[in-house]
């Protein structure tokens, strides 16, 4: 049976971590999509390059694809998926997730940096993406994850820190 994961959600919420996760219980090919959206210095890749990357990855067998990447990817790698899930916690609760990860990453203590990266994102940049990926992209990620769901996509929901450890327990 072919299995096409995407895990969907604001910076900070465990979406890698997630990934690693199921990627080992079931020998899936994971893919970081911040590994094709940024190179070192957290400098954009190319938008052709990404696009070329991104059809690349998603028209594969068998992978696990987690993170946001740019909008207009969305709709095509959800339409190859069987199976979403949207990391969908509270604002507040990114950003203390999220500046757990600094202070870990500051303190050489950050096992898996986002984008297999050198440096740390700057904390204020990363706080104002966040808020904005809230705010405005949020509401269309819910919904293409509805439609999707509706057309019979498997979608699992996860709206606290103690779901998302009670689904990777559950693993």
């Amino acid at each position: 049976m072919m299995s096409r994961i995407v895990i969907l959600g604001n910076a900070g919420g465990g979406k890698s971590t997630l990934a690693r996760k199921i990627s080992a219980k079931h020998g899936l090919s994971h893919f970081e999509i911040d590994k094709i959206l940024w190179r070192e210095g957290w400098v954009p890749t190319a938008m052709n390059i990404y696009t070329q990357q991104h059809e690349e990855i998603i028209s594969g067998e068998n992978w696990i694809i987690e993170g946001l990447g740019h909008l207009n990817s969305l709709p095509l790698r959800l339409a190859r998926a069987t199976e979403i899930i949207l990391i969908d916690m509270p604002l507040w609760m990114h950003f203390w997730l999220a500046a757990e990860r600094q202070i870990a990453w500051h303190a050489g203590e950050l096992n898996h940096s986002p984008a297999g990266l050198s440096t740390m994102p700057p904390t204020k940049e990363l706080f104002r993406t966040i808020s904005e990926i809230d705010r405005d992209w949020m509401p269309g990620i819910r919904s293409l994850c509805a439609e999707a769901e509706s057309t019979g996509t498997k979608l699992t929901r996860i709206c606290g820190v103690d779901e998302l450890d009670n689904f990777a327990r559950g693993l």
